[in-house]
């Protein structure tokens, strides 16, 4: 094994770091320069030991003066003392020990007008050894700096050199640094890529929501929303309580109405989460879909609805916010004649094969209140088996209509950032349950976390080191480059196992 070396003029073994000498008596030869190629020339050479040399750019500064444009060259005694200075300085060059790592590193710095310089050593056996030295002459921007300031570019100045040449590239040590990961929001740039449109028959997917609590109409404080995700219909009932127990009453009357669905979506309250109501969905074999926690986008249909039927009450009750469950059925009545951009008509036409009439159409003696009701049986068989044809081709049309909706998942990718979650990947949860006004200037990310499952449409199962297992979508998450988990962080993820 080679226990030392000479590399690129520098002898180089286990314990140090010195220069050649072979190199330096070259230098030490060399007569002093009568032109400015020749200074230049001189200056490189001694430049590749000034690491070796303390206050390299002071001492040099008078030679450096006369490669300024413009200046004239006279090489006088003051110059040839620097000359002779640097070449005795480069024959006197110290023995730099290598680093360990190990023990504290220790940096002193200076400033002057013009220059800066710092030393970068350990104290070893308490005697200070030098690992490097440092030196700059200032700009002239820099040299009208306060002293303070002055000080503070001759710390910067050696970490800049040393530190992120070791730490890789600047943007990589920012990837990298965990409190900076742990700043910021989730954005609509984090959003997962929209799901395309599943193929299904109508009432074969109902979305399911309580909203409320209201005040108290009739002693009723909740409204039990349930929509249909294809022709986007819409039941609701306003209820005293949001148990399960109202929920799979309401639910086998829907049933008995509809039929039963394939399949039915909700978030994960408990009044969807208990064995009653998993027991009537095993009997209608209804298979139960549930939401990620805190991602409502995920029965977006129903929150949609929520939203719209809040409106209509709204203006529907006026002062009166007592009388809201009376105005409930005509808010559905509104909201289900209402053309839906998706479907391109009303969910009322698509369900019941024709327009809802309304009174004021019997006051203004509309044209299907002036057409005969009775036919004779062949004219009424030929009439219904246009509109059995005409329903038909009115759910494919809507049908149709809301895939071309759904194009619009192109246009909604290109505008997210594009991300991939694996299993094994360490990553970092959005908190959107942080507390404002109780933790302004606490992160909202909580982790890291390692990814232990990939589901499709964008769920996303995160374990923990002292927790079960829970879902989350993608959208609330993202990469953590980093190493080990901070001990400050721990305490939040204990929270998780709770919460979820």
């Amino acid at each position: 094994m080679v226990k030392e070396g000479t590399v690129l003029g520098h002898k180089i073994s286990k314990q140090r770091i010195e220069v050649d000498k072979a190199k330096v008596v070259v230098i030490s030869k060399l007569p002093h320069p009568t032109t400015v190629k020749g200074i230049r020339s001189f200056l490189g050479h001694a430049g590749l030991y000034r690491r070796f040399i303390k206050d390299f750019s002071k001492i040099a500064r008078p030679m450096t003066r006369l490669l300024e444009k413009d200046t004239p060259f006279i090489f006088s005694q003051e110059y040839v003392d620097v000359f002779q200075t640097l070449k005795r300085k480069l024959s006197e060059a110290p023995i730099f020990i290598a680093p360990d790592w190990d023990i504290p590193f220790e940096l002193m710095c200076d400033a002057s007008d013009f220059a800066i310089g710092a030393v970068l050593g350990q104290r070893q056996d308490k005697h200070f050894k030098p690992i490097h030295y440092a030196s700059k002459t200032m700009t002239k921007a820099e040299s009208k700096y306060t002293t303070t300031e002055k000080e503070m570019l001759a710390v910067l100045m050696p970490l800049i050199s040393s530190r992120l040449a070791t730490m890789d590239q600047p943007e990589n040590l920012v990837k990298n640094c965990d409190v900076c990961q742990r700043q910021g929001k989730i954005t609509q740039k984090d959003e997962m890529p929209q799901n395309y449109i599943q193929v299904c028959e109508i009432f074969d997917v109902w979305g399911v929501d309580f909203t409320g609590p209201f005040s108290s109409s009739r002693g009723n404080k909740y409204i039990l929303v349930v929509v249909n995700y294809l022709s986007k219909w819409v039941e609701a009932k306003a209820l005293p309580t949001n148990d399960a127990r109202v929920l799979c009453k309401f639910l086998k009357n829907l049933f008995a109405r509809f039929g039963a669905p394939r399949a039915i979506i909700s978030d994960r309250g408990t009044h969807f989460c208990n064995d009653q109501f998993t027991k009537v969905m095993q009997k209608y074999g209804v298979t139960h879909r549930l939401a990620t926690p805190y991602h409502p986008q995920t029965i977006g249909q129903v929150e949609v609805s929520n939203c719209g039927l809040k409106r209509i009450l709204e203006r529907a009750v006026g002062e009166n916010r007592a009388s809201w469950s009376d105005k409930l059925d005509d808010a559905l009545w509104a909201f289900r004649t209402a053309y839906k951009t998706p479907i391109r008509c009303t969910s009322y036409k698509l369900v019941y094969e024709k327009a809802c009439h309304l009174p004021v159409e019997l006051e203004h003696k509309a044209y299907w209140a002036l057409k005969h009701a009775n036919f004779d049986l062949k004219t009424a068989g030929d009439h219904r088996k246009i509109q059995i044809n005409e329903l038909n081709e009115l759910r494919d049309q809507a049908y149709e209509n809301s895939l071309i909706y759904k194009e619009k998942k192109r246009i909604h990718d290109l505008k997210i950032n594009n991300r991939v979650f694996n299993i094994g990947d360490r990553v970092l949860l959005f908190n959107s349950r942080l507390k404002i006004f109780f933790g302004k200037l606490k992160s909202r990310w909580s982790g890291p976390f390692t990814i232990s499952q990939v589901f499709p449409y964008g769920t996303v199962e995160l374990s923990q080191p002292d927790g079960p297992n829970f879902e989350v979508n993608g959208h609330r998450l993202k990469h953590y480059f980093g190493e080990d988990i901070p001990q400050s962080v721990v305490p939040d993820l204990q929270n998780f196992a709770r919460d979820h």
